[in-house]
């Protein structure tokens, strides 16, 4: 960054992209969660097949992001990056549109089945599923603005990673407030069998209110590019961005940790309802659910909040960490996921994953932070190629989702995250290091 680009006041667009960052959490942790209660509402007649169907929510979400990272690269140097944001959140109230319809056809049509076998599945289980790709479609480029530009846009007294770390707080408090939102807002604190499609229909159509707001708002506000962190429109760069071995092996780094990060948030509320099956329901402080401000959550909703919300704290924490540096904090953060996990199986108990978020929390904006390095002008591109590596939050937690069908039971499903953070950690240790630059 130039010194007069220093000299301009980025606090303004810093925080707006704080703010996106917290639409993106909610949203991407809102959709998970729906994956236990449509499982039962929608999913009643697939037999043995349900936490197969059930992370089919999860993949369809998470497939966006290797499809339409390259679009998001390429409307940022054609529409600049604001154009961009304003251009990816149109497309996240079609997305929200389809969650709405979802639930209307499912009410006006409850006939209207598709047959798998001797499956039947609703067809608005489908319309559903649209409806999460295109909102993870926003979501996709809606990040390859916010990473880049939280990066690079100069606020006084904060690093790179510390900028990525507000970043990701605001995130975290999207998704940690995300499941009590479709429990206890959705879902009425209902039980799992009690669910009736019919509750979709207002909150989305809230959602999409909120959204068109944020639109409107947007519009009016300056959100200044940033130079040299972006190719112009049509300008030939002489090298392919694959050509920086560190940014390609951070795109596999980047597979493993949104892969082992949604199996987490998104399959342990599966995990501990069959634990709940089999040992009985959960005991929390004598009873088997929390009360929060008149609502009731049951234990397993509340597990996937103390994992999303141990992410919040360890991201206000290394919002602070600005003198240890990135390959420092995901060697730490690799080997103590490790070890819970490791506990958890041991264990055979769910509420030791809970405890992975607090280490999960800044792994990403190492991973970013380390990818981009001395990428310069092909910075925006890379956070586009960057996105691919997001497939594994579709990838890995319907593969955990087979395995847990296969061997009946969730436990053993849990060492895919170990073999996650084992490469991670290799990716800290060597695969990070910067072999080309771009100058």
């Amino acid at each position: 960054m130039t010194q007069k680009e220093k000299q301009v006041n980025y606090v303004g667009p810093f925080l707006t992209m704080v703010f996106l960052f917290f639409i993106v959490g909610f949203l991407t942790t809102a959709n998970t969660q729906f994956q236990g209660p449509l499982r039962e509402a929608f999913l009643s007649g697939v037999g043995d097949l349900k936490n197969t169907f059930a992370t089919l929510i999860t993949f369809s979400w998470f497939l966006a992001y290797p499809l339409c990272g390259g679009v998001g690269s390429r409307w940022t140097a054609r529409y600049g990056y604001k154009g961009t944001l304003i251009r990816s959140l149109f497309i996240m109230i079609l997305g929200l549109g389809c969650f709405f319809l979802s639930s209307w056809f499912t009410v006006q049509f409850p006939e209207s089945n598709l047959k798998y076998g001797a499956n039947l599945i609703p067809a608005g289980f489908f319309i559903f599923l649209l409806g999460s790709f295109i909102v993870g479609a926003s979501a996709t480029i809606l990040q390859v603005v916010i990473n880049p530009y939280l990066t690079a846009c100069y606020v006084k007294g904060t690093q790179p990673i510390q900028r990525m770390a507000i970043g990701g707080s605001a995130n975290s408090i999207g998704t940690t407030i995300a499941p009590f939102f479709v429990t206890g807002i959705v879902f009425g604190g209902l039980a799992m069998e009690d669910v009736q499609i019919s509750q979709l229909m207002v909150p989305f159509f809230s959602l999409m209110a909120v959204i068109g707001i944020v639109v409107l708002v947007l519009l009016k506000l300056s959100l200044p590019d940033i130079q040299g962190t972006k190719a112009d429109a049509g300008e030939k760069l002489e090298k392919s961005v694959w050509s920086f071995s560190h940014l390609t092996l951070g795109v596999i780094a980047i597979f493993f940790y949104v892969g082992v990060e949604v199996c987490i948030g998104a399959n342990i509320n599966l995990y501990a309802i069959e634990q709940e099956s089999v040992n009985g329901p959960f005991s929390f402080f004598g009873n088997d659910s929390l009360t929060l401000f008149g609502i009731n959550f049951a234990v397993p909703a509340l597990m996937a909040t103390l994992y999303w919300g141990g992410m919040l704290i360890g991201r206000l924490v290394g919002s602070s960490l600005s003198t240890i540096p990135p390959r420092v904090q995901l060697i730490a953060t690799t080997v103590s996921a490790t070890i819970l996990t490791l506990l958890a199986i041991a264990l055979n108990n769910p509420w030791l994953l809970t405890a992975v978020g607090l280490f999960h929390s800044i792994m990403w904006g190492a991973i970013f932070t380390l990818s981009v390095n001395k990428l310069g002008k092909y910075t925006s591109i890379a956070s586009g190629v960057f996105m691919i590596g997001v497939v594994g939050g579709a990838i890995l937690p319907l593969l955990q989702g087979m395995i847990a069908d296969a061997v009946n039971g969730w436990r053993w499903s849990w060492f895919i995250v170990i073999f996650g953070e084992l490469f991670m950690l290799y990716y800290a240790l060597i695969g990070s290091r910067v072999k080309q630059s771009a100058a």
